[in-house]
């Protein structure tokens, strides 16, 4: 009988016990420390659509293509999430793709069970009810418009997509795809310099391809019509419209129409006095008056072949908003003016509904919902709305139209999926709201955490209290105590229930919806920005409710809301949110009321910002675009050395010294990467990264310690000649490089991140490790190198400053050694998935074990990483000794594999996450979490465990029963000992 070894005891049982200390979060605790917004986006107007997935069923999905890219199908009955799809990949898209997200499309065949998609330049149809994908076809170029052919001589409905090569000149190429396979069943192709595709479009006989063809000589373009017969795709005739130099953009045109018996081409002169049509299949166009003070048109008409051509014409000018409805002779191609519909005040919005050949407009007001047919001006419902007040005004929407028959009588119900201007999806239901989704949620582009601040007039007695004497302070004290004693009454009814919420573990309602702290830190305020100049407060400890919400600025169509800081002043429950382009918001933390605000400029004037200390406390500093900073007031000069990026790419250290009444920049020092190499990645330590310990203490109870320099950063620089990765560790006060690695086989094209925190930093790429004992294989992915800082190479030696008092990297020490430079332990490991948007969770007092937390792109997940497994100094090639695992030390294994327990997400779909941020909690135990891109989603992390507070799973009510039947049996037993003691004393010998 073989005796086991000690170590090889201590190696199995620390082997079993691993795995339980990278749980990410209890069954039981789902749903209760964390939060999830499952968002789509901003939904567009021209990819949104009600269809039936199902022919033989009535049953409809609302389905969208959104601003951020995301494809999915909404349940219109309960506004929950069906299936989604992101189209497009963090970590393989490129610049051209960013570019089409938001103008992708989106279409579905008329009584069809699938969906089609185009981002870019690929054309994907999916299942509509499980959202599966049925076909994915790639082709060169940008897809510029997707269309259904409803008819076609193979009986089945095919796919039109229009795509713009810019190779070789560039070319307007025009393929039909069979819907089943996604196999292309023609092509059309036409190469004209300077010509651009616009639109598809088709009738029950033909095929229009309208393009953009420049005036010779002149500014602005015509509108160029191709006519293709849809059996072979053979151009059959071709004309132009003269535009007379209205239209220079795909957006100077409003509106083709697609699939319907007469298809339609509108655009409007340059001062917005006419209205221009053109019915595809026709030598003409006719031009229509528009009301004075026109600010915007919108067309709407059907998409159905059967349906009736007519069409509506939605005019919004600095009074109201109107219509005029259209019809279309088919036999002559003559439009007519049907009907008005009148003025009426705010913005308004229009929905198209089809069934069979009758046509319906729904229009949403300020305050009703009003159903007419495409016939005639007459009313066929009317219902009262209010929902402006709570959600904001439509701004566009999508209906369906039911036609009922009750006692003779028709009636129409209309459900409405409208986009309002605070950012939210409502669906309306004869005028009542059955379901808002915050998809304004999604898109973030900054986010911090924030205190819940305390009543002001708490604030402001508590200051008086401070800056009396003490007999005065405490006849103050004791008047707002009294003062209190009118909320006694409501503290003691909720008593009950937190004793019966504290015994069965449910959540205590917070009181009156009103925001309060609690006492472990759980509730805080998250401050969220996102690229559409919306800023939102959300409740991190009442499952992310959002509290508030604030338009911040006015985004003009197709750009965004470039956000380079924010910075939250917690002693005044202020945020400050500052722009690329000279603006600059502040609001009341809590209620999300506006201070300040400064509205975004023409030009970009910032590249970044920084938080600084100056005399006057911290703020936001800009850093223009080429790194220069203006000057500052003295008691605003930042007293550190701060970090910019030259014009040329380069670092650059400035400080500010006094010149007169104001301090100037002063450049101290300038680090520029090797000729080939550029920056890829820059991280620093966090602005709290709290510090229990100076050093490592070893099995053998000697010390390792740190090289804590809070001026530390690392940048990461890539040269794609030579797929080199070099990483830097720079000294931001001298500029000295402290520390320098080279890693060869990195791919340029995959993303680069780094990560710092206490005296380590990580840094994740994709490239090529040769194997060591067979130099002639190599293994491709994506690799994370891990190094710790420590002062010196041997255990309890401090390096050559010793215990020095004062320390300066621009006068370091009188040693032959000159600069202290770090002992750097490094390695490499292989990881099972590609990770991004990389963060270190912190606590309060850093004494819990940290954890970096990475978003999963592949896998849509947040795992954490325990840092015992990002550990450099693990052994290579041996087993641990026992004091090597009492120091927490495991045998080095190449590969990280992502173990499904360390998934902070468990089983939720996080998508399009772009960045994490952490904050600590009360209880050193805990991190506070909030990741935010596409989704939002927050939860709290203990990488050690709870260790200071109760886990839900205890039971309060056997502990709490075990004391009161100690103390029953105290009260019961009590007498009778009494009863005892008193007659042994009678009982005693005399």
């Amino acid at each position: 009988m073989v005796k086991p070894s000690p170590t090889g005891f201590l190696a199995g049982l620390l082997a079993a016990t691993l795995p339980s200390a990278v749980h990410a979060v209890f069954r039981d605790e789902v749903g209760h420390i964390d939060y999830h917004h499952a968002l789509l986006g901003l939904p567009q107007r021209e990819t949104t659509f009600f269809h039936r997935p199902r022919k033989e069923q009535l049953a409809s999905l609302l389905y969208t293509l959104s601003d951020e890219g995301v494809l999915g199908a909404v349940n219109p009955s309960s506004g929950g999430l069906v299936w989604r799809q992101q189209l497009s990949s963090p970590l393989t898209t490129t610049d051209s793709t960013i570019s089409q997200i938001g103008t992708g499309f989106a279409r579905a065949g008329e009584g069809e069970g699938w969906v089609v998609s185009a981002v870019g330049g690929t054309v994907q149809a999916w299942d509509a009810i499980t959202g599966r994908n049925k076909f994915s076809a790639g082709f060169q170029g940008e897809v510029r418009d997707l269309e259904v052919m409803e008819l076609t001589e193979a009986g089945r409905k095919d796919v039109l997509a229009l795509f713009q090569e810019e190779e070789h000149g560039g070319a307007t190429v025009l393929r039909r795809l069979n819907a089943d396979t996604g196999a292309v069943v023609w092509e059309f192709r036409e190469a004209v310099k300077g010509e651009r595709p616009l639109q598809v479009s088709t009738n029950v006989e033909k095929v229009f391809v309208v393009s953009l063809k420049p005036v010779p000589g002149g500014a602005g373009d015509n509108l160029k019509v191709t006519t293709l017969d849809t059996l072979k795709g053979k151009r059959v005739d071709e004309i132009v419209l003269g535009a007379k130099a209205d239209v220079s953009s795909r957006e100077d045109v409003i509106m083709v129409g697609a699939n319907s018996a007469a298809p339609i081409v509108a655009w409007t002169d340059d001062l917005k006095t006419t209205l221009r049509v053109h019915v595809l299949g026709w030598n003409r166009k006719q031009d229509f008056a528009l009301p004075q003070g026109t600010k915007s048109v919108e067309i709407h008409a059907p998409h159905l072949v059967q349906s009736q051509p007519h069409f509506l014409v939605h005019t919004r000018t600095e009074k109201g908003n109107l219509a005029e409805v259209f019809h279309i002779d088919l036999k002559t191609g003559l439009i007519e003016k049907a009907y008005d519909l009148p003025l009426l005040p705010g913005l308004g919005a229009f929905a198209t509904s089809s069934s069979g050949a009758n046509v319906y407009f729904t229009r949403i007001t300020e305050d009703e919902v009003i159903l007419v047919s495409s016939q005639s001006h007459g009313i066929l419902g009317r219902w009262p709305w209010k929902g402006a007040k709570d959600h904001g005004v439509a701004l566009h929407a999508v209906s369906e139209v039911v036609r009922k028959k009750e006692d003779d009588k028709e009636t129409y119900s209309v459900r409405a999926a409208a986009v309002t201007s605070d950012d939210g999806w409502a669906l309306v239901r004869n005028g009542q709201v059955e379901w808002v989704r915050q998809e304004g949620l999604s898109g973030g582009v900054a986010a911090a955490f924030a205190e819940i601040p305390e009543s002001e007039e708490l604030a402001r007695s508590l200051e008086q209290e401070a800056h009396s004497n003490p007999l005065e302070a405490y006849v103050h004290r004791v008047k707002r105590h009294i003062h209190d004693l009118q909320y006694l009454p409501a503290w003691l009814n909720s008593i009950p229930e937190r004793v019966i919420s504290s015994l069965t573990g449910a959540d205590v309602a917070s009181t009156a919806g009103k925001l309060s702290r609690d006492s472990f830190g759980f509730h805080k305020l998250v401050i969220l920005a996102t690229k559409r100049g919306m800023v939102y407060g959300l409740d991190a400890g009442n499952f992310g409710t959002p509290v508030w919400n604030t338009r911040a600025v006015e985004v003009p169509k197709g750009s965004t809301w470039d956000v380079k800081g924010i910075q939250v002043h917690d002693a005044s429950a202020q945020v400050e949110i500052v722009g690329a382009n000279d603006d600059r918001v502040v609001l009341k933390s809590d209620t999300g009321d506006v201070l300040e605000v400064k509205a975004p400029g023409s030009e970009a004037t910032a590249r970044s910002t920084v938080v600084v200390d100056s005399p006057s406390g911290q703020h936001l500093l800009r850093v223009g675009p080429d790194g220069k900073l203006a000057d500052l007031p003295l008691d605003q000069a930042p007293k550190q050395t701060i970090v910019t990026r030259g014009a040329e790419g380069e670092l650059k250290g400035v400080v500010f010294v006094p010149n007169g009444s104001v301090a100037s920049e002063s450049t101290s020092w300038v680090f520029s990467v090797p000729k080939g190499q550029r920056i890829v990645s820059i991280a620093s330590r966090p602005d709290h990264d709290a510090v229990a310990s100076i050093g490592r203490v070893l099995g053998d109870r000697r010390v390792k310690y740190k090289y804590l320099n809070p001026n530390t950063i690392v940048v990461a620089a890539i040269d794609a000649g030579t797929h080199t990765l070099t990483l830097y560790l720079l000294d931001t006060v001298s500029g000295d490089v402290l520390y320098s690695a080279k890693y060869t086989g990195v791919d340029a094209t995959k993303p680069i991140e780094c990560a710092m925190a206490e005296n380590w930093f990580v840094c994740s790429f994709f490239g090529v490790y040769a194997l060591p004992k067979e130099r002639t294989q190599t293994v491709r992915g994506y690799q994370m190198v891990v190094s710790d800082l420590y002062e010196s190479d041997e255990p309890n030696n401090r390096g050559p400053l010793g215990n020095s008092e004062t320390v300066s990297p621009l006068d370091p020490i009188d040693t032959p050694e000159g600069v202290a430079l770090p002992s750097v332990v490094s390695q490499i490991y292989m990881l099972g998935a590609p990770v991004s948007a990389l963060q270190v969770s912190q606590t309060r007092q850093g004494i819990t074990s940290r954890q970096l937390l990475a978003y999963l792109p592949e896998t849509h997940g947040i795992v954490g990483i325990p840092r015992i497994l990002l550990e450099p100094r693990r052994v290579v090639g041996r087993d641990p000794t026992p004091a090597e695992m009492e120091e927490g030390l495991i045998k080095y294994h190449p590969a990280i594999e992502i173990d499904p327990k360390s998934v902070i997400t468990h089983e939720r779909d996080v998508v399009g996450i772009k960045k994490i941020i952490t904050s600590p909690a009360v209880v050193e135990s805990t991190s506070l979490v909030f990741a935010y891109g596409v989704d939002v989603f927050g939860t709290r992390v203990t990488p050690s465990f709870l260790f200071d507070i109760l886990g839900k799973g205890f039971n309060k009510v056997s502990l709490v029963g075990t004391v009161l039947a100690i103390l029953t049996g105290v009260v019961m037993l009590a007498p009778m000992v009494r009863r005892k003691q008193i007659n042994l004393r009678w009982s005693a010998p005399m």
